[in-house]
């Protein structure tokens, strides 16, 4: 018996042809594709090479570091970058650890070898787990209190936490409440005191760098100057003024205090702009504490 018999083709040959070449593009075109087992999308945080991902860009931390001058020990704060890993707490937390401060006779107050077993967050309270090498520094009150204040002034620049708890290997005993022998963790939780921070004089948490300048642009920040008082300009790339604003910060020199300061302008039609935000000496005026913030326009 013949297993193929000389029936005629239900397609003339013209027609065969053209559903033969049809097929095999379909073929050839799935064949250029990349299948994932199960149907399964990119992993979260790549994209096709050329194109930025949140992921790829560094992450812009503001870090408390502890400073002596002048026979007084107090704060300062610093913008420092990581990788973007997805744990930005975490990354905080560690720099604090073995970060490199960049203001002179700035330093780290968490022992080198310190380890951060976990940190959980709920209802707005953080609890750190540090390793037990947390509790050999060896530094003394007014040193203990601020290198609390650091840490936690450093964890409530997150918007979720507004207050912090320390334990070490997932426990507060009493040589964990001792701390490091002074001031001890019995208050705690502890809550964002920026009182102490003393460097830098003015910061701008708003607008960020590179931001696009809303209409009105809003300004926030924190300021130490001469009565409060904190001026911004906003300049087109060719340094011509574009708008001008002032506001009085809710606490003055020797205080720490917030300020919020809106600026209504016309967006050239290109280019990029910057903000300036600084402060005005009591004796001649002249322009101190500068930020310089580069921005986009809508």
């Amino acid at each position: 018996m013949k297993l193929f018999s000389r029936k005629r083709s239900l397609f003339p040959p013209p027609v065969f042809l053209l559903l033969f070449l049809l097929v095999a593009s379909v073929v050839l075109a799935g064949c250029g594709q990349t299948a994932r087992p199960g149907g399964q999308k990119p992993p979260v945080g790549q994209s096709p090479a050329g194109q930025n991902t949140a992921q790829q860009q560094p992450l812009a931390l503001p870090v408390y570091y502890l400073k002596s001058a002048d026979g007084e020990e107090y704060l300062v704060r610093e913008i420092h970058y990581v990788s973007n890993t997805g744990d930005p707490v975490t990354a905080a937390l560690e720099k604090l650890i073995a970060g490199r401060p960049v203001t002179p006779g700035a330093a780290r107050v968490l022992p080198p070898d310190t380890k951060i077993l976990g940190v959980k967050i709920s209802n707005g309270l953080a609890t750190v787990n540090f390793s037990p090498e947390v509790l050999k520094a060896n530094v003394g009150a007014e040193g203990e209190a601020l290198g609390i204040q650091s840490i936690v002034d450093t964890l409530t620049e997150f918007p979720e936490i507004k207050a912090v708890s320390f334990e070490v290997n997932g426990k507060v005993d009493q040589r964990t409440k001792d701390w490091w022998g002074h001031v001890g963790l019995y208050e705690q939780p502890f809550h964002r005191d920026v009182s102490r921070v003393y460097e830098p004089a003015i910061w701008v948490t708003h607008p960020t760098t590179n931001q696009i300048a809303g209409v009105p642009l809003l300004i926030k920040g924190s300021a130490r100057v001469f009565e409060g008082a904190v001026t911004a300009r906003l300049l087109d790339d060719q340094g011509r003024e574009l708008a001008r604003g002032t506001a009085t910060a809710s606490s003055a020199a020797p205080g720490r205090g917030d300020f919020e300061i809106q600026l209504k302008f016309t967006p050239p039609p290109s280019g990029k702009g910057t903000l300036e935000v600084f402060s005005l000496s009591p004796r001649d005026g002249s322009e101190q504490n500068k930020v310089t913030i580069p921005v986009r326009w809508p």
